[in-house]
């Protein structure tokens, strides 16, 4: 037993002395290359909160980091988070700080409303910058071609739209909780993913906001099915349906107990595949891609926890 589910045994015990075992969480993962990458990685980690000022809104960054900076040489990739509205990163520290321990610089900007996505994108430039400021503990330790961005609800919305104007700084994204168009003032249309990748992921009792499909006489991208169908065949894409959560189970911590309603089971289901598609995409994990690979990968065998899975990755 390792990362998430050890942790959670430890929090059991405390309460139950007497306790000669422990149950894995929910949404554990069955399969190995899920469970690698839902374990905690190999990289201790900082957090800073407020750790620099500010985006072109006047938020402060929070960040999410290796502590041994740079070890070995290594030249760390970048994550930009987006929050859901009137979101904190604090909501999302447990995913934030799991996705550092990969090897992961994440930095996210305090706006809660993130929806157009330009302090998404403004938190990643910061980080490009501060690759070649001298005076910042980020000088020459960042992979300034490996940037992601990674958002929740409105900040799904807004992680895209960060990507769509990086002009090609960022490479991928991955939408949580992905609203469908009839509750977006600007409704977002994915056919304008013409490159780099994407990972839609939604939980399966989040019928209400990201529905996973939709009815064929519904119009426009109302599901993550459709989101998914709307990106061009020629953009490496996948989606995946987490079976259980609802909109808020991203900010478990790491369950539902500090997140915001509706929470059914926490964060765990969106640890291990969400790490593993940044590691393949931005790392060059091959062990982390074959989890994604067109009806043989991994997470299409993993009918426990995932469903609704598509792919087109070769």
């Amino acid at each position: 037993m390792n990362g998430a589910a050890s942790r959670f045994c430890l929090a059991l015990t405390a309460f139950t002395v007497l306790a000669v075992g422990c149950r894995h969480p929910p949404n554990y993962p069955t399969l190995p290359i899920e469970q690698k990458y839902y374990a905690q990685g190999p990289w201790v980690v900082t957090t800073k909160l407020g750790f620099a000022c500010c985006d072109s809104g006047n938020h402060k960054y929070d960040v999410f980091y290796p502590t041994n900076l740079g070890a070995n040489g290594f030249k760390h990739p970048i994550l930009t988070w987006g929050n859901g509205t009137l979101g904190t990163p604090s909501q999302v520290a447990y995913l934030l700080t799991h996705m550092a321990s990969w090897g992961f610089v994440v930095i996210a900007t305090e706006d809660q409303a993130t929806g157009p996505g330009q302090t998404i994108l403004d938190a990643a430039k910061y980080l490009v910058q501060a690759n070649s400021d001298a005076s910042s503990i980020f000088y020459g330790k960042l992979n300034v071609n490996a940037v992601g961005s990674i958002g929740h609800s409105q900040g799904a919305g807004g992680a895209i739209n960060a990507f769509l104007h990086s002009g090609g700084l960022i490479k991928t994204v991955v939408p949580i909780e992905l609203p469908s168009q009839v509750w977006s003032v600007q409704p977002l249309d994915t056919a304008n993913l013409t490159s780099g990748s994407v990972f839609f992921i939604d939980g399966s009792a989040d019928l209400l906001i990201s529905p996973p499909t939709q009815p064929p006489w519904v119009q426009g991208e109302q599901s993550i099915q459709a989101y998914y169908d709307a990106v061009p065949a020629s953009v490496p894409k996948l989606k995946g349906t987490l079976i259980g959560p609802n909109h808020n189970d991203i900010q478990g911590q790491p369950d539902c107990r500090l997140a915001s309603f509706p929470c059914v089971n926490g964060v765990y289901g969106y640890l291990g595949y969400p790490t593993a598609w940044m590691m393949d995409r931005l790392q060059g994990d091959t062990y982390a891609h074959g989890a994604f690979v067109n009806a043989t990968g991994e997470i299409f065998s993993e009918t426990k926890n995932w469903e609704y899975v598509a792919s087109n990755i070769q």
